[in-house]
């Protein structure tokens, strides 16, 4: 209770930047611990007093470089967005020797392929909504983006609303792929593929 006061009352500030060799290091071990917490008990549930635990550091110290969890949010959002934007990157480049079945995996993998706390929390705040809908909205945004646009690179006659219906689609099955796993749900991410794979040829060709 104390905490959610503290929060609610918190300035509406955005993150501090450091400057100095340490602070940067400081807000580096915190949104580590940030990504972790929220990785293992989602974005509502985890705490900031169980994030500066995490992190080994005082809570005053994590409040002044994030006035609120929503603040630390946003800085782990702006962060994962330069990872989607590198890993978008990666697929464009080789987009123009890629089939159609390669890639609906490139994108089915794309979160897998991010490795540690950053898979499970980039998801959990992918589907924030709750009472925080426009917190999540620019994340969303910026897959749906990079998505159509991959889309109409693969196929420069696809209508760009044609193309941002898909991406809808397509980042349901991305987040779909993350929560499952490749021991006991073997079938399941088979029937994913082959599913986007058909898709994607229906829309694409092959």
């Amino acid at each position: 209770m104390m905490e959610s006061q503290k929060s609610a009352a918190a300035p509406s500030r955005p993150a501090l930047e450091p400057q100095r060799r340490h602070g940067k290091q400081r807000v580096a071990e915190l949104l580590r611990a940030g990504a972790s917490v929220i990785a293992e008990r989602g974005f509502d549930a985890a705490t900031m007093a169980e994030i500066a635990a995490r992190a080994g550091a005082p809570i005053g110290s994590l409040y002044r470089f994030f006035p609120s969890k929503d603040a630390l949010a946003e800085a782990l959002i702006q962060r994962y967005n330069e990872l989607v934007d590198d890993s978008f990157d990666q697929i464009d480049d080789g987009i123009e020797t890629l089939t159609t079945d390669g890639l609906a995996n490139a994108l089915l993998d794309l979160l897998i392929d991010l490795r540690g706390e950053t898979q499970s929390s980039m998801v959990e705040l992918l589907n924030v909504s709750s009472d925080r809908p426009a917190m999540s909205a620019e994340f969303q945004n910026t897959f749906l983006r990079h998505i159509a646009h991959t889309l109409k690179r693969r196929s420069p006659r696809l209508q760009e609303k044609n193309a941002q219906d898909m991406a809808v689609v397509l980042l349901q099955n991305m987040k779909a792929m993350k929560y499952l796993e490749p021991e006991r749900d073997a079938g399941a991410i088979a029937e994913l593929r082959a599913m986007t794979e058909l898709y994607l040829r229906s829309k694409l060709g092959n």
